[in-house]
């Protein structure tokens, strides 16, 4: 399906490995010239190499203050800013101490929040422009034993829902994604080390995902393709809402 996406500049946060990535394959598929962010040099090398077309990377850490104006600043004309940077640790209340806790907020909360802020001031400007933040469906079913998930997550879903509500006066689109549990490389390490330590054996580490809905995590190229086309005009109705992609996994009422 063509999309009708090419020429159109959009920029992906997190978007060396796992569902950033795969994003930025499906937009550079579709013509899209594509910015990468991410920490690591290496890993933005090797995400460039594998994606051709039209890539520029920056390697930087956005919960550092001013990195997100310095890129709004770099790209005034950017189409679509999809926000993914940003992993939340696992724990209860008294596992995730509070510098753990505020490193999470700082990277994915303060990080989307002031991305949103910076390009939606230009797009504004333009009458023209697309926001996609990438949250997670641990904001719609909190659970104590990720509690900072939780707390970030729905923080996200309220701002995404608060902004994109009233966007459409100003020409601009802004929507959340909320993945489930998603077959990333790191999710999937996370899965054999648990494999290794429950049956010895991580390559069974397969087993593990019997009780997710169909037996499976979500594939990364199931959450790409929805982004997009959530950041293309077929879905140019669409704004102040939450996608959710984990299989009904929160109508069960747990995320276990």
């Amino acid at each position: 399906m063509d999309l009708k996406l090419k020429g159109r500049k959009a920029l992906i946060t997190g978007g060396s490995k796992g569902i950033g990535f795969s994003i930025a394959q499906f937009l550079v598929a579709e013509g899209c010239s594509v910015v990468l962010i991410a920490r690591s040099e290496a890993d933005l090398a090797e995400a460039k190499k594998k994606l051709g077309g039209n890539v520029a990377t920056h390697a930087m850490d956005l919960a550092q203050r001013g990195k997100p104006q310095e890129l709004a600043a770099k790209y005034p004309d950017l189409d679509i800013l999809v926000n993914n940077a940003g992993s939340t640790p696992r724990g209860t209340i008294l596992d995730v101490d509070e510098d753990r806790f505020r490193a999470a907020f700082d990277l994915k909360v303060f990080g989307y929040i002031n991305m949103c802020r910076e390009f939606y001031r230009h797009m504004k400007a333009r009458r023209k422009g697309v926001i996609i933040n990438i949250l997670g469906n641990g904001g719609e079913a909190p659970d104590a034993g990720y509690i900072a998930g939780a707390a970030c997550n729905a923080s996200l879903m309220a701002f995404t829902r608060a902004l994109g509500g009233q966007s459409d006066r100003d020409g601009v689109r802004v929507v959340g994604v909320n993945p489930g549990p998603v077959a990333t490389e790191r999710l999937v390490g996370l899965m054999k080390t648990e494999a290794k330590r429950k049956f010895g054996d991580e390559n069974r580490w397969q087993e593990l995902s019997s009780g997710f809905p169909f037996g499976r995590a979500a594939t990364v190229e199931e959450v790409g393709a929805t982004v997009a086309l959530l950041a293309s005009d077929l879905s140019s109705y669409t704004t102040g809402t939450v996608v959710t992609i984990d299989g009904g996994m929160v109508n069960r009422g747990s995320l276990i």
